[in-house]
């Protein structure tokens, strides 16, 4: 063996050895296209990166933990040992915007010892990669060198190769009701998630979390000059941010990874990184319509409290059950029914004296409508947490299947925020226990949701959202025309938004500068827009009376989808979204645009062949639009089949409502 050819030999020998080891730190989508490597640096601190299809997506971004009073998880590691696992599935959800689910991925987890700096102890790093984007998380293997311990910050980043088109809102926004601004990407300051990015090159994706278990919500932080977001973590009052106990996993962080809008939108990503449904009799969880005694408050013809306009009376409640059991809606929201509205310091097993629970319960009962109370808790979660044993007992005793959840108060008992640890174990708990006795949720002022409804079916819907009832009293005007055909490419990444449209009247006594900044049209698409498996139809009963025509099509629209589609969509500008209703034939389409007036274009090639539908189609009239002219409505009807093609003129702010049923 010649000198020159055992150097070449040796020289081969250390390229196979170096493709293998990172070939042991790989791992790419079950299609082949996304890839995540994972390496470390000669101080042992570990890393991760992105690429598509060899685009990059995300360089050389950091992972670890500081912790208190203990060494941190961010340098001196090696890699003990790695595991890798492939799933293909598909599942059922309960309630949800299709019927069934892909969930496909190639895992790796890399187990890493630091053995210097804290000997003996392990983490792990586990990363699942989809056809669709990425989700990674830390786990904490107890053991003697690893027990219970305090997170005092996550140096987790997310460092993208340019400074990419961003939409967000600020971290400090009270509740998320706040309008998602686009900026560039190292301008979105400290962001709450999910924060939605598009790419000079045509990605579209979206950073998140999944699954948020006994942890801190993460939110982002951005600095200027800087294409690198760094996750923060929303602290305790005292400032720790995670309490590291029995849940020995942190939330799944995630990234999106798609080609456009509407595939953004029609990511399940989140929902496959959490674990599948904990309720075994699911029969009781009903997906719904409804209205309530909620829109004459924020108008200011009622009140929450008791006296001589208090709204939540027997006679009034029975009124509009009335109203819903003759027009095809399910349930009846009554918020004010229980004291102390003057006081916000509440019972939940006592109501008002001009209410009879009993009484107005039973009649919904004898009506097929189902009552749907509320716990506003203004914050005061130690309150709540007292009575709630005894508040969902009285529900259950009753054969009453809702609550809607409130906590309008902040920060909670005085101390923390509604994205805390400490407010996620409280939300959770009400969850778990309403669960227990068969109620299902609607949740406002939550934590950002994180996909927990696949796992807890009975939390069905969440505000976390700048819903309508801004349009009722905000003081500086309502929502932007832009802010609904951005929703569902941000907060409707996080899940099902109880944003409550179908607001008819454009008249506002309480406040003249507040308007509705849609038309109608707009605001019967948004019923199919804006997804909630419990949708409430916002305004008072007269005003839907008093318009027939249109409040058909909120009457008839399903909340329970078999599949969902997006023949277009642009973030900020517009958007179409058809669905199929569960367990039936019909379409229903909801198309609307932003500050300026367009065509909708909607390529009916979802429809099944063969097959003549008939399209009743509820437009934006000639001169609709939403500042001057908002209820100009043209209803008309017409055959289509899938190659049919409509062009649907919108207004302003405007938009198309459409039922497509199937002509037998």
């Amino acid at each position: 063996m010649t000198r020159k050819f055992l150097s070449l030999l040796l020289m081969l020998t250390a390229v196979f050895a170096v493709s293998a080891k990172n070939d042991k730190l790989t791992v790419t989508s079950p299609d082949g296209n996304i890839s995540v490597k994972i390496d470390l640096d000669k101080q042992g601190r570990v890393y991760y990166s992105v690429t598509d299809s060899s685009t990059p997506i995300l360089d050389r971004s950091r992972l670890g933990l500081k912790l208190k009073d203990a060494p941190d998880m961010t340098e001196g590691f090696s890699v003990a040992s790695t595991a890798r696992d492939s799933h293909a599935e598909t599942w059922q959800p309960v309630w949800g915007e299709e019927s069934q689910i892909e969930n496909n991925y190639n895992e790796l987890r890399v187990d890493l010892v630091q053995k210097k700096t804290a000997p003996g102890r392990h983490i792990a790093l586990v990363f699942r990669v989809f056809n669709d984007g990425v989700g990674f998380r830390y786990e904490f293997p107890r053991s003697k060198a690893l027990g219970d311990f305090v997170v005092d910050d996550e140096i987790t980043e997310f460092a993208f190769p340019a400074n990419h088109k961003a939409w967000s809102i600020p971290y400090e926004t009270n509740f998320y009701e706040g309008v998602f601004t686009e900026k560039p990407l190292d301008s979105i300051g400290w962001a709450s998630t999910p924060v939605t990015i598009t790419t000079a090159d045509g990605h579209v994706m979206a950073i998140h979390e999944a699954n948020l278990t006994d942890y801190a919500a993460m939110n982002v932080e951005a600095t200027p000059g800087s294409n690198t977001l760094h996750a923060k973590l929303t602290p305790w009052s005292t400032g720790e941010k995670v309490f590291v106990t029995d849940t020995r996993v942190s939330p799944w962080r995630t990234l999106i990874i798609t080609r456009s809008a509407g595939d953004l939108a029609l990511s399940r990503l989140m929902l496959n990184l959490n674990e599948p449904c904990a309720i075994e009799d699911t029969s009781w969880i009903k997906p719904m319509r409804y209205i309530g005694i909620w829109w004459d408050m924020h108008m200011g013809n009622n009140t929450w409290y008791d006296g001589s306009k208090h709204g939540a009376t027997t006679e009034n409640t029975k009124r509009y059950i009335d109203f819903a059991a003759a027009n095809g809606f399910d349930g009846v929201l009554v918020e004010g029914w229980n004291p102390d509205w003057r006081t916000y310091d509440f019972s939940f097993t006592r109501a008002y004296d001009d209410f009879d629970l009993k009484a107005v319960n039973d009649y919904a009962r004898e009506k097929g409508i189902a009552f749907i109370g509320h716990h506003e808790t203004s914050g005061h979660i130690k309150n709540y947490d007292d009575q709630l044993e005894d508040a969902l007992r009285l529900y259950a005793d009753n054969g009453m299947h809702y609550v809607k959840t409130g906590y309008a108060g902040t920060p909670f008992d005085g101390n923390e925020r509604n994205s805390g640890q400490y407010a996620v174990r409280h939300y959770r708990r009400v969850i778990e226990r309403a669960a227990a006795n068969r109620i299902a949720v609607d949740n406002h002022e939550p934590v950002m949701p994180t996909g927990l409804q696949r796992t807890w079916p009975n939390l069905m819907t969440q505000e976390g959202v700048r819903g309508q009832e801004w349009d009722a009293w905000d003081e500086k005007g309502g929502n932007p025309p832009v802010h609904t055909v951005t929703l569902p490419f941000t907060r409707g990444l996080a899940g099902p938004m109880d944003f409550t449209p179908g607001t008819f009247s454009f008249e506002n006594p309480r406040h003249p500068q507040t308007v509705v900044h849609t038309t109608l049209a707009k605001q019967l698409a948004l019923f199919v827009i804006l997804y909630s498996p419990l949708q409430m139809a916002s305004d008072i009963i007269e005003n839907y009376a008093a318009n027939p025509g249109p409040f058909q099509f909120l009457a008839t629209c399903p909340t329970d989808w078999d599949r969902t589609v997006y023949p277009e969509a642009e973030i900020g500008k517009y958007v179409t979204v058809a669905r199929k209703e569960k367990g039936g034939d019909s379409w229903f389409v909801g198309s609307a645009t932003g500050d300026d007036a367009r065509t909708a274009t909607i390529a009916l090639d979802f429809l099944d062949p063969d097959c003549r539908y008939l399209a009743t189609i509820y437009r934006d009239g000639p001169d609709a639009n939403h500042d001057s002219n908002p209820t100009q409505l043209i209803i008309e009807q017409k055959k289509v089949d899938r190659n049919t093609v409509l062009s649907i003129p919108e207004g302003r702010s405007g938009g198309a409502a459409i039922k497509l049923s199937k002509i037998k």
